[in-house]
This record gives structure tokens, C-alpha cells and sequence, in this order.
């Protein structure tokens, strides 16, 4: 493993709330570009797409998913990790492909791809090393189970903790800085487009 991948992974997960703000910057201040209908109608799929994932997958793990502290939950197998071990992440970089696309700023959509790609390649990493202390359970839930896109066939380990569903207001309670962002940068492009 490379030097200093677990810091950066550590760092990374206690800032990854505004570290997604970075790549919106030059979104909002990039020329404005005539919006079509058809790119508005596909970024707000594309949007819907990531905050439904991540409604579901918050759906089961919980509020653990907004700590901050290197401390993470239990495996969590169930609705959406049992297909994908990062929904979380896959649904925000839908959100964000969504607003590019949206806003039509395709230049953007490589540079927000390689900020996520950095971003949560070292989370991910990191957090896998801190689970990977629940021995053989994750261990074969990695081996059966893809970090960003599902595998064919793939059945998780059965975990017994994992089959509990959170409360919807809990759910829309612990997604609330997310939605809030989400107004907030679709406020700040409506604005965007009405005065530029």
C-alpha cells in the first residue's frame, strides 16, 4: 500500500461534506451555456436517481452514515449494499453528473468524475481497511459484492444486523444537508441562468 493512502483516506471521509463543493465552484461560475430542455429534463433523472439511492441506502445504515469519527457502523448487506458496497457514493456522483448535465458544462464532467474518483477511491479504500477488522463477513462480502458497480450473480454473506430499516424521518432527518445542497445549487444555477 502506498504511503500515507490511510491518512488521506481518514481525511478525506472527515471533510467529505464540503469536499464536493470544490468541483461545483467552476459549475456555477463557468459561462453560461443555453440550457435544452432535453439536458434539464436528464439531470434532474440523473439527480433523482442519486438522492433516491441515497434515501434508500440511508434507509439502511442509519445515521451512522453523517458521523465524522473514524468509527464506522457494522457491515450493512441489505437493499443496496447488497448490490453495490458504496451506494452512498455512487448516488453522489449521480447528483453531480446530474447538475453538469443539467446546466450543460460537459467540459466539467471529467473533472468532476477524477475530484470523486480521487475522493471516494481514498475513502473507500480506507474504510474497507477499518472494516476489514470484522474478519471473514467482510472479507466475503469484498469478494462477492462490487465497490462501485454491481457483479453478476453476486450474493453478500447473510449479516444479521443488517436487515433493520431505518424510519423514513430519520432517513429524510440524517439527509438533510444533502437536500439542502441540492436546492441551494439548483437555486444558484436557476440564478445563474436568469441573470448572466
Amino acid at each position: 500500500m502506498r504511503q500515507g493512502g490511510p491518512a488521506v483516506g481518514a481525511w478525506a471521509f472527515r471533510h467529505r461534506s464540503w469536499l464536493p463543493v470544490l468541483p461545483a465552484l467552476p459549475l456555477l461560475f463557468a459561462p453560461p451555456s443555453r440550457l435544452t430542455t432535453a439536458g434539464v429534463i436528464i439531470g434532474v433523472l440523473l439527480v433523482a436517481a442519486g438522492q433516491a439511492l441515497r434515501f434508500w441506502a440511508v434507509r439502511h445504515i442509519g445515521v451512522i452514515s453523517r458521523t465524522r469519527a473514524n468509527r464506522l457502523g457494522p457491515l450493512i448487506t441489505s437493499g443496496p449494499y447488497s448490490a453495490i458496497r458504496n451506494p452512498l457514493y455512487v448516488g453522489n456522483w449521480l447528483l453531480w453528473t446530474g447538475f453538469v448535465v443539467g446546466a450543460r458544462v460537459f467540459w466539467m464532467l471529467p473533472v468532476a468524475w477524477a475530484a470523486f474518483a480521487l475522493q471516494y477511491g481514498a475513502i473507500a479504500q480506507w474504510e474497507e481497511e477499518f472494516l476489514a477488522a470484522q474478519g471473514p463477513t467482510h472479507a466475503a462480502y469484498v469478494s462477492s459484492v462490487g465497490r462501485w458497480l454491481p457483479r453478476a450473480g453476486a450474493v453478500p454473506p447473510a449479516v444479521a444486523a443488517s436487515t433493520r430499516r431505518h424510519r423514513w424521518s430519520d432517513v429524510l432527518f440524517s439527509e438533510r444537508g444533502t437536500l439542502l445542497a441540492e436546492v441551494l445549487m439548483l437555486v444558484l444555477l436557476a440564478a445563474k441562468e436568469w441573470w448572466l
